[in-house]
């Protein structure tokens, strides 16, 4: 098995360096993980690195704009299905994958690992020991997250399966998954700590939370920010530390009794 990279030219705050686009081959044959926006010069340069393979899919981990919208259009040029775990605004999938579901690619099976959290259709794909991550793990950077409960019960999923290479939609590959796992479980505990904190000693909205908790942090980033604590809130009043009604920047939240 080989595995090849293909950087989107769409740099930014929420993206890095670019989106990933990950070419995965086996023997001749090949598929493509997260095919990114639909920019032409991307396109172009994907297929020329795909010139050489028998491409059987197009792999999508999640319906964001920066992974999906360029798979239909690439997979109906090279004749191949758009495989995804649900539509999005720029994305229809030919094929609904769901955790367990497999693709074979030559003499490698890769298989669709359900991981929600960053969003609720967040899938990874794994073939042997290398990972697939979409945004669930980002090289060099921690992620939105829409349910916390939901992505650290996805982090725990993968822990101690016996990984060997992160392939992250943005980033850096990253090798010792656990303990990459294990810092971002960890992280998140802590976040979630200080954000209990800041309740606790007053902090009465999503916004104030956010500029106490992620003062060091570019502004530019606080709204991002902003969902995450909206998440962690969404936690700690399922384990009944807070009241938290939702209602984004201004909505209000105190500690319970």
């Amino acid at each position: 098995m080989r595995v090849q990279v293909v950087l989107a030219p769409n740099p930014g705050p929420f993206t890095g360096p670019g989106t990933n686009t990950w070419i995965l081959s086996s023997d001749d044959c090949a598929v493509v993980v997260d095919p990114g926006p639909e920019i032409p010069e991307h396109r172009e340069t994907t297929l020329h690195a795909l010139s050489s393979f028998n491409v059987v899919a197009v792999l999508v981990t999640h319906h964001h704009p920066d992974h999906a919208p360029a798979a239909n259009g690439l997979a109906g040029h090279l004749g191949v299905p758009a495989v995804g775990p649900s539509a999005g605004v720029d994305f229809s999938p030919d094929r609904l994958i769901s955790d367990g579901d497999v693709v074979t690619c030559g003499s490698v099976d890769v298989v669709a690992v359900a991981t929600p959290g960053h969003t609720s259709d967040s899938t990874c794909y794994r073939a042997g020991d290398a990972l697939f991550t979409g945004d669930h793990i980002m090289g060099g950077s921690t992620v939105i997250v829409e349910d916390m409960t939901e992505y650290l019960n996805s982090l725990r999923k993968l822990r101690e399966t016996g990984l060997g290479t992160l392939y992250p939609g943005h980033g850096s590959v990253m090798s010792d998954p656990d303990a990459v796992i294990g810092d971002y479980i960890a992280h998140r505990l802590e976040r979630e700590a200080q954000i209990l904190g800041a309740v606790r000693a007053g902090a009465g909205t999503v916004g104030t939370i956010v500029e106490q908790v992620y003062r060091g942090v570019d502004p530019v980033l606080h709204p991002a920010a902003a969902l995450s604590v909206e998440a962690h809130l969404r936690k700690l009043e399922a384990d009944g530390l807070v009241w938290f009604p939702g209602g984004g920047w201004g909505g209000a939240v105190r500690a319970t009794p």
